[in-house]
């Protein structure tokens, strides 16, 4: 298993990260640890949660996934040969009340109680990466185009946020801060206050890319090279649509879509034709549609670590086997040929 460096830190995390969302949810406590031990057992040192999880988020099931991994953690001990990295969900009075109440801020006093919470969920003294999981501020995140600016007056300012962290790692509860659906703008935000006020500095990012949605490669990508902050990419696979398995009207059994059918971001009519032409070109090539496309996530040079997910044992092996799936520039040239014809249908 190949690594790289987390940001410009000592850490070195592996190219495959194994996402967990569907513990406690479509995966039950003993799958997730076949998961976990199989992962690691294939080289992967890099897993990543959120308190939001399992996915679709409820009341029933907030910070399930955390607990399950955390059961893992105390059975198998040798925590210090992991990269554990988490969440601290944003504000969502709409759709997750039962998060504090969906008034999340990013101020000392709900950094600390969401971070313990999570640390006593996964039985660890300390979290190696602690992201924010979606601004706090109004922005443009999961899918949302056409930004409507709103002057909001009641947000953590940047550096009340960066100094609430500091306090976390001087505490040795973080060792790495990170962020997630973010935007240009805030990422400079947080890196510029950084370097300013001599506070913690985020390294990593992590957003969703896949072949139907690249519009991390507009503004963040030039971000993650030369501000060494780089992407953590989830949904590689566009919530498994890119594997084929919902093409001709198809919904298998047990799927995420096929249970939650609101799930909508790459099921458009565009995103599907799309979906249509990678499988295509992934057949001509005998190659395993959903292992082309980790793959091509796996090379672009700006991605730290590929986020995977599965819900069963035979997903799991072979999204890690993409890790041996070299794309030829044959393929990278129809790959981006095909995105010119099909520029985005999911962003």
């Amino acid at each position: 298993m190949l690594t790289a460096s987390l940001g410009n830190s000592d850490i070195q995390v592996s190219r495959i990260c194994l996402g967990t969302m569907t513990y406690g949810e479509q995966n039950t406590r003993a799958e997730a640890h076949e998961q976990l031990d199989y992962a690691i057992s294939r080289g992967i040192n890099f897993i990543d949660t959120a308190e939001l999880y399992a996915i679709p988020p409820r009341a029933q099931t907030y910070g399930k996934t955390e607990s399950i991994i955390g059961h893992w953690l105390a059975r198998r001990g040798r925590r210090d040969d992991l990269i554990i990295a988490s969440k601290m969900a944003g504000p969502g009075p709409d759709w997750i009340p039962h998060i504090r109440g969906g008034h999340s801020r990013f101020n000392a006093a709900q950094i600390k109680q969401a971070l313990n919470a999570s640390l006593q969920r996964l039985q660890t003294d300390y979290i190696d990466l602690y992201q924010l999981h979606w601004p706090e501020r109004n922005a443009n995140y999961f899918g949302e185009l056409a930004y409507q600016h709103k002057d909001e007056t009641d947000l953590t300012p940047f550096q009340e946020t960066l100094q609430a962290l500091k306090e976390q790692i001087k505490q040795g509860k973080i060792r790495m801060i990170g962020l997630s659906n973010e935007t240009p703008w805030g990422v400079m935000q947080f890196l510029r206050i950084a370097e300013e006020m001599n506070l913690p500095s985020v390294v990593s990012i992590q957003n969703p890319y896949n072949l139907l949605n690249r519009t991390f490669e507009i503004g963040l990508a030039e971000i993650a090279h030369r501000e060494q902050v780089g992407l953590l990419a989830y949904s590689p696979l566009g919530f498994g649509v890119l594997s084929g398995k919902y093409l001709h009207g198809r919904q298998p059994e047990g799927a995420r879509i096929s249970r939650w059918p609101d799930y909508t971001r790459y099921s458009s009519a565009q995103a599907v034709a799309a979906t249509q032409a990678y499988v295509e070109l992934a057949q001509r090539h005998n190659l395993d549609p959903a292992q082309m496309a980790l793959a091509f996530v796996n090379s672009r040079p700006f991605v730290t670590s590929n986020i995977i997910g599965a819900t069963n044992m035979q997903q799991l092996r072979s999204n890690i086997d993409s890790m041996q799936v070299s794309l030829s520039p044959e393929i990278i040239q129809e790959i981006e040929a095909l995105q010119l014809q099909h520029p985005n249908p999911s962003p």
